[in-house]
């Protein structure tokens, strides 16, 4: 079902959450056609209510307070449909409904004794809580929705197949050594997770960051599952008393490990991250109340298993992850401010170039990719995508300096072989391509889009026809014009293909 509006926008929480009706602002004759009532006199709340001295009720009438309170419990319920993000099965889904649909019905059961600004105010109560139903349908039915539980259980299938069915069944040495190519897969449903659209919605933002969270905890547990069994462990029991204590703890923790996949991913039925946070805090004074001080070796061995298990406690906190929108809306992240800071300062470079041509940006540019590199992304595929086109976008403005400047440098001599010419002369017309696509702004849809495809496409064949005749440096510049063509094709790609956070 297609959503109609976004609670995002102020105009329509306005029209869901609290524009009040005006129900009596003309003025009522009671018989007299000559006279009018006294001036209207109006009451602040959802509904402004006539007051006058005359009529059966000395206040508001009961039927705009019965609005009012029906108003306040969809006000109420609003802010819940707005923060919910998950599915029709949810037993929090089942609930909105049905309250949804309690309220439904008690407004309509709402006398209006025929008057038109009654019916108006039922109307308008009986409208919200209509878009609120809509609202919740049209998050947990959309297609990103659905697609991000598809990955969802792709990879608690993976999980339960490559981790905790093995574990259960006392077999978790064996699946050791597939442990990489089950990182593998993990963090290609990560990637797949992370360029699911959610056209801004706040659910389905929030739905993605937490399945993306999730992925992204197993796969750090995961890969700190392979890198413990390549390390040198444990030690043998005959090199400290304390070693064979070290060593349950450290079988203990493995256990641990299997059993935080199956909660991160939601295949455990009888733990939680409540008890399993005890059971590591324990094992944790355990291993501080050792005396290893004497041998070196010990206290490092030591030192890696507590590291071992702060690392799996920091994923324990996972539960109420993506109810603050400060976490889900990535927009929010520090990394992602610092992406878009340079970014900025990019356009306003890539700005000065197309407008004066080359005027020495090349090394603030390279500083620049610099600055991109030391930038933390926190294992978040979504933080990486960012930095990964913020560096494309810096090279494809320096590329495009290096080809100008190496354009204007150039000096062919006579004796040239004429294919060799023939590729720079390409060269040329990528270069005013190359210029072109830094200035596009556009969409897929758009006719310069088009053009532009086209136009490097036909560079493309023009240096697919050239034959080098076995001159190795044409087809050495022949490879490298190719390449350079089909990062420009690449950009352009990148550059319309409504990428967000």
């Amino acid at each position: 079902m297609s959503i109609c509006f976004s609670l995002d926008s102020p105009l329509e929480q306005s029209f869901l959450f609290g524009k009040p009706f005006d129900g009596g602002k003309r003025t009522m004759d009671h018989g007299n056609q000559q006279q009018q009532q006294p001036q209207a006199q109006y009451m602040a709340g959802p509904f402004q209510t006539f007051m006058g001295p005359q009529g059966p009720y000395p206040g508001p009438h009961p039927t705009l307070l019965r609005l009012d309170e029906l108003q306040r419990e969809v006000m109420a319920l609003g802010q819940q449909v707005g923060s919910f993000s998950g599915l029709q099965s949810d037993r929090e889904y089942k609930r909105l409904e049905r309250e949804l649909t309690r309220l439904q019905l008690e407004v309509d059961q709402v006398e209006t004794e025929g008057r038109m600004e009654l019916q108006q105010a039922r109307k308008s109560v009986a409208g919200r809580v209509e878009g609120l139903l809509r609202y919740l349908e049209g998050n947990a039915t959309h297609p990103s929705r659905l697609a991000i539980e598809a990955l969802s259980q792709e990879a608690q299938r993976l999980l339960l197949a490559g981790v905790v069915a093995p574990f259960r069944q006392g077999q978790a040495q064996e699946t050791v050594e597939n442990g990489e190519e089950l990182v593998e897969a993990v963090q290609d449903v990560a990637m797949r997770l992370a360029q699911i659209k959610t056209g801004g919605s706040v659910p389905l933002r929030k739905a993605r960051y937490r399945a993306l969270t999730r992925v992204c905890a197993v796969q750090d547990v995961l890969e700190g599952r392979v890198r413990t069994h390549t390390l040198a462990l444990p030690l043998s029991d005959e090199t400290h008393e304390a070693v064979q204590r070290i060593n349950n703890v450290m079988v203990q923790v493995s256990g641990a490990r299997c059993q935080l996949v199956a909660l991160l991913m939601g295949l455990s039925g009888r733990d939680s991250c409540a008890h399993l946070a005890r059971v590591l805090t324990e094992l944790l004074v355990e291993l501080d109340a050792l005396d290893v001080s004497s041998n070196s070796a010990v206290r490092n061995y030591r030192k890696q298993v507590v590291e071992e298990i702060n690392g799996l406690l920091k994923h324990l906190d996972l539960e109420g992850e993506g109810d603050d929108t400060r976490r889900y809306d990535l927009t929010q992240n520090d990394s992602i401010r610092e992406i878009e800071a340079i970014r900025g300062r990019v356009s306003v470079l890539q700005a000065e170039v197309l407008r004066q041509g080359i005027a020495g940006q090349g090394v603030e540019l390279q500083s620049l990719l610099t600055h991109l590199d030391q930038v933390d992304t926190g294992r978040n595929p979504c933080i990486r995508e960012a930095r990964r086109r913020a560096v494309l976008e810096i090279q494809a403005v320096i590329t495009y300096l290096d080809l100008r400047e190496a354009l204007c440098r150039r000096n062919p001599g006579t004796e040239e072989p004429p294919s060799h010419a023939v590729v720079w002369r390409v060269l040329a017309s990528l270069s005013d391509l190359h210029f072109q696509v830094l200035g596009f702004d556009g969409k897929r849809a758009d006719k310069s889009y088009m053009v532009l495809e086209e136009l490097l496409t036909k560079q493309l064949l023009a240096l697919d026809a050239v034959d080098p005749q076995g001159d190795q440096g044409t087809k050495t510049a022949r490879k490298q014009a190719v390449k350079y063509a089909q990062n420009v094709l690449g950009y352009l790609d990148m550059k319309t293909d409504e990428w967000e956070y």
